[in-house]
């Protein structure tokens, strides 16, 4: 049974740092991109960071960009989202996929998690 269970969200101070992760199985994830994805409550689902197969390059949304990291552990079948200096605005489901191909395209991935819910203070 093909899974991406993500884990790690809680509540932060504004400022604060976070770090979600994203456990796959039940498919060869070492074969697939990674992407992490958000939606906020009434809001479309926003693309936030993406990975190739092997972890040599990464997209990441202008919003995020030298905020948050995307890297994954193909050994442990695992991809991370570090999240540095988070904001309030930065509060959502976030959401792991997996896919052919590194993308801000959230129509590319097939498989995707169950998310995991952010909420930053102010």
């Amino acid at each position: 049974q093909v899974q991406l269970v993500e884990s790690g969200g809680e509540l932060v101070q504004s400022g604060g740092s976070l770090r979600l992760s994203c456990a796959a199985s039940g498919f060869s994830f070492s074969s697939y991109a990674g992407g992490w994805f958000r939606q906020a409550p009434g809001q479309e689902r926003f693309f936030i960071a993406a990975i190739d197969s092997i972890g040599t390059n990464t997209i990441y949304a202008d919003f995020v960009k030298g905020r948050f990291t995307i890297s994954r552990d193909n050994a442990k079948n695992t991809m991370v989202l570090q999240m540095d200096s988070v904001r309030p605005e930065d509060t959502a489901v976030y959401y792991c996929a997996a896919g052919p191909t590194p993308t801000r395209n959230r129509g590319v991935y097939f498989y995707w998690g169950q998310g995991t819910q952010v909420t930053v203070s102010s």
